[in-house]
């Protein structure tokens, strides 16, 4: 049997699969078009993600694991699980006001509001839609604005 790593090195492991996983899955969500292969690949990634996040984070990475898992759902047009990490991370923000960025309540409100779409949910989205706007106009860093803008 391989010799287990310690608590520091499976710790750092996570974080390192955590981010990688991040950031392969939203690449795949930046491409114009994927292929079938690509979009199982990038809904995999965010699993991969949010289980890794799980083990090196806390509840604010779980949070934004769960908003990358409802926008790879959103465009792979599965809205009822879109919906389901929407929801997850949006009551994660409303309950924890302390927690996270002023970009993060903005991101969760339009996940809510990409899942709402992908969900055939018009009346969720215009009103999602409307809250991102509005919080993400108020984001106080220009440059995390410009970011959440360009979304």
């Amino acid at each position: 049997m391989a010799n287990q790593p310690d608590a520091g090195e499976l710790a750092r492991c996570h974080r390192w699969f955590a981010v990688e996983g991040n950031n392969r899955a939203w690449a795949l969500v930046a491409q114009d078009e994927r292929t079938p292969d690509e979009e199982l690949l990038m809904l995999t990634l965010a699993h991969v993600a949010a289980f890794h996040w799980s083990a090196a984070g806390g509840p604010l990475e779980v949070a934004r694991a769960d908003y990358t898992l409802a926008h790879a759902y959103a465009l792979a047009g599965q809205g009822r699980l879109a919906l389901r990490y929407a929801r997850r991370a949006l009551t994660f923000f409303e309950e924890n006001p302390a927690e996270g960025e002023d970009w993060d309540r903005a991101f969760a409100h339009a996940e809510l509001a990409h899942a709402a779409a992908a969900a055939r949910d018009a009346e969720l989205h215009a009103a999602e839609f409307a809250q991102a706007a509005l919080l993400g106009a108020a984001i106080a860093d220009a440059e995390d604005r410009t970011i959440f803008l360009a979304e």
